[in-house]
């Protein structure tokens, strides 16, 4: 069965294995995880458990959200994901998710939004290859060849220069190297999307 948590990036930092090998790990915290609703397949048709994240101050919140969180006897949350495929007789409205859940050595996939990178050329974009950088050249970092003349026109998913980054990225298969359950910290080995602080959605790997 699936398991999940939200969770917020804190940053990288690196950490020695009892056999001496030196890893680089991305520090995420999970406190604070409460389950606002369970859905079913009489109710909602399809079976799923809705998490909440990081409590946010009632100003910020509009009536609904009051009343929906009220019923987890809970406070207005930041960030609200669902998770799939779990075991529905295991949690309950209200409950705390807990880093306990996940162990060392386990595997995961992270999903978060990637870092903005602006306006980017199609060689950074899209990992094209530049023309020769002689100077008769006079082809270096261009996007290439627009296709044939008769349309008149560029046809759709030509890969061209355009806003990069600061999309929802899924890394698969990433392993869990501590459990840190005092602190509620994850340390997730690898890199994983988004910017420090970014907001995370961790859970069981669906490949591994």
């Amino acid at each position: 069965m699936t398991k999940g948590i939200l969770g917020r990036k804190i940053g990288m930092t690196q950490v020695f294995m009892e056999n001496g090998e030196l890893i680089p790990v991305t520090v995420v915290e999970a406190s604070n995880n409460v389950i606002l609703q369970k859905k079913s397949i009489d109710t909602d048709g399809y079976e799923a458990i809705q998490i909440g994240f990081e409590d946010k101050r009632e100003k910020l919140s509009n009536k609904p959200e009051k009343g929906h969180v009220s019923k987890a006897n809970t406070a207005p949350k930041r960030f609200i994901r669902e998770f799939r495929g779990v075991d529905l007789d295991g949690y309950e409205v209200g409950q705390e998710v807990k880093v306990s859940m996940f162990a060392e050595g386990e595997m995961i996939d992270v999903t978060g939004v990637s870092k903005g990178k602006g306006f980017q050329g199609s060689i950074k974009r899209h990992g094209q290859s530049r023309g020769p950088m002689a100077h008769g050249s006079r082809y270096h970092r261009r996007p290439g060849s627009m296709g044939p003349v008769a349309p008149n026109r560029v046809f759709k998913g030509k890969l061209l220069p355009g806003r990069m980054g600061g999309e929802q990225i899924t890394v698969q298969n990433l392993e869990i190297v501590k459990v840190d359950v005092e602190r509620n910290l994850l340390l997730i080995k690898g890199n994983v999307p988004g910017s420090k602080k970014a907001l995370l959605k961790i859970k069981s790997a669906v490949k591994a």
